[in-house]
């Protein structure tokens, strides 16, 4: 997405700046916020799920974009972790009266971020851009939950502090993905050297091997004994 430091006015984005500097020096409970000094209209941050929903335990990367307009007309939203939520598009879009109708110019940034944190606490099924999660919030709320905190361990659960990887991508894939060793763990990389120079795992193959052979012709003794 394009930079609008060009398009908005001095004055405008002077405010952007201390407002983002405050933010950053003293951020609202459970969000962390990310600024870039090269583009002050597209902040990142990572919320923390709130306890008591299916989010709870996950880190959510979010980025709020300032268009050319701004602050006339609000910021637009966007997660970039993945997420089963009703007011969340299958693009990360949000949607959320704050951000729409509802948007006053004096309202500042600190109050988007915190609208959006309850919004992952109340979601709205009425105005819902994920209709099928929309539909279980209403009708089966514990399908609903499982859906969205399987989605939580997924995808918002790495072990990462929530820093953006790429300020103009979504959540991005995991290392090693391609590479079964790496990706199991330190544990499964162990196993080589647990066996020495591989005889000793040769050696502990074969033993096994005649042991289940072994018992395989006993069954079949006693099989035929009781003919």
């Amino acid at each position: 997405m394009n930079s609008n430091v060009e398009n908005l006015p001095p004055h405008i984005l002077r405010l952007v700046y201390k407002e983002v500097s405050a933010l950053a020096a003293d951020p609202p409970e459970g969000i962390k916020i990310y600024p870039s000094d090269e583009d002050i209209t597209e902040l990142h941050t990572a919320i923390e799920g709130p306890e008591g929903t299916p989010f709870a335990g996950g880190v959510f990367r979010m980025r709020l974009v300032l268009g050319k307009d701004f602050p006339a007309v609000p910021p637009k939203g966007y997660f970039l972790t993945k997420i089963f939520h009703p007011n969340v598009g299958h693009k990360g879009e949000i949607c959320v009266n704050v951000l729409k109708r509802d948007w006053k110019a004096e309202l500042g940034l600190r109050h988007v971020l915190l609208t959006i944190k309850c919004l992952l606490i109340h979601p709205n099924p009425e105005s819902a851009l994920n209709e099928e999660a929309g539909r279980l919030l209403l009708e089966d709320y514990a399908e609903y939950e499982s859906r969205a905190r399987l989605l939580t361990e997924i995808h918002a659960m790495g072990g990462s502090s929530g820093e953006p990887q790429d300020p103009n991508d979504g959540p991005q894939p995991k290392k090693h993905a391609g590479d079964p060793m790496k990706r199991a763990g330190p544990s499964a990389a162990a196993v080589p050297a647990a066996l020495g120079n591989g005889a000793s795992g040769a050696s502990t193959t074969s033993s096994s091997s005649t042991n289940v052979a072994g018992k395989k012709k006993a069954d079949k003794k006693r099989a035929l004994r009781r003919l």
